[in-house]
């Protein structure tokens, strides 16, 4: 028996609607946004079903992001994805631009390709790009420009707000590879981001290289071959890692026992899930628990 989400373990929040449209795919905020973060669940461990976006131009929170803590910096963009780990540590207001958008919004014929930008499927689970001065000035008249055409009723207004976003999107991907990865369109590396993209998918469902091979019409052989010459990793490493990752953000922000976590990862035997867990992080899961929550507590 396979559980196919790990939000019973750690709550998932949709996105509030915004305050001028009501919409539920996309919305964006400007200023002081202290008020975000009123409810009481926000300052525990939550998963966001929608990506979320935050233009600082001035604040300090602290939080964190999966298992690595964050200060926020002044003139800096974060970014988040859907199955990431959000843990705010304080609510000290902060000025800039907020945004956050659904697969729902990405889905629309329109922005399909949007969905295959670096910064959507955010291949290293980054969450934070250093602006140059010319970085600040362009996101932030982007920001501007999405704020105002979303409160605005005029005519060609969808098309305005989707065509800002588009370059928006765009020039942030490219900051993107240019910070976190040296993505580019070769056959062999579009094989590598579909593979990657169907672990996400997958990953609790499915741990066996032979079941992506499936997906992609391939042969398990060929697809190995691709993935270890283009990431130097294996193919099985990849599952792997994503599934440890997993447990590890599940080990560190909630308290579920290692039965609870094994069999939320797809795993039928929690003495397996521990041997697997061991054997790749030289470690028990409750030993990491305790060494992790000893060093940043």
């Amino acid at each position: 028996m396979y559980f196919t989400e790990t939000e019973a373990i750690i709550a998932k929040h949709g996105l509030v609607p915004d305050l001028i449209t009501g919409s539920t795919m996309f919305s964006i905020n400007k200023a002081h946004c202290s008020v975000m973060y009123k409810r009481t669940d926000f300052l525990v461990p939550h998963r966001k079903d929608y990506y979320f976006w935050a233009f600082v131009k001035d604040g300090a929170n602290k939080h964190w992001i999966d298992d690595k803590q964050y200060t926020l910096k002044p003139d800096t963009f974060y970014f988040t994805i859907p199955h990431q780990v959000h843990l705010k540590e304080d609510a000290k207001p902060f000025t800039g631009i907020v945004l956050g958008f659904t697969d729902e919004f990405l889905s629309l014929e329109e922005n399909s390709m949007l969905r295959q930008l670096p910064v959507i499927q955010n291949p290293d689970n980054g969450h934070e790009l250093n602006l140059s001065d010319a970085d600040v000035a362009f996101i932030g008249d982007m920001l501007e420009k999405i704020y105002i055409e979303n409160a605005n009723n005029n005519n060609w207004q969808h098309s305005m707000l989707m065509s800002y976003m588009r370059v928006l999107m765009i020039y942030l991907s490219r900051l993107y590879v240019e910070q976190f990865s040296n993505i580019d369109t070769a056959p062999e590396r579009v094989l590598l981001k579909k593979y990657l993209s169907k672990i996400e998918e997958n990953y609790i469902q499915y741990h066996e290289v032979t079941a992506y091979a499936d997906m992609l019409n391939i042969s398990a052989g060929h697809l190995s071959e691709v993935v270890k010459e283009q990431s130097g990793k294996s193919a099985i490493t990849h599952i792997h890692d994503r599934l440890i990752m997993e447990a590890k953000r599940l080990l560190f922000h909630t308290d579920s026992s290692i039965k609870e976590i094994a069999f939320a990862l797809g795993f039928e035997d929690a003495s397996y899930f521990n041997r697997f867990f061991k054997r790749i992080v030289n470690d028990t899961p409750v030993a990491y628990r305790t060494t992790v929550r000893e060093m940043y507590h």
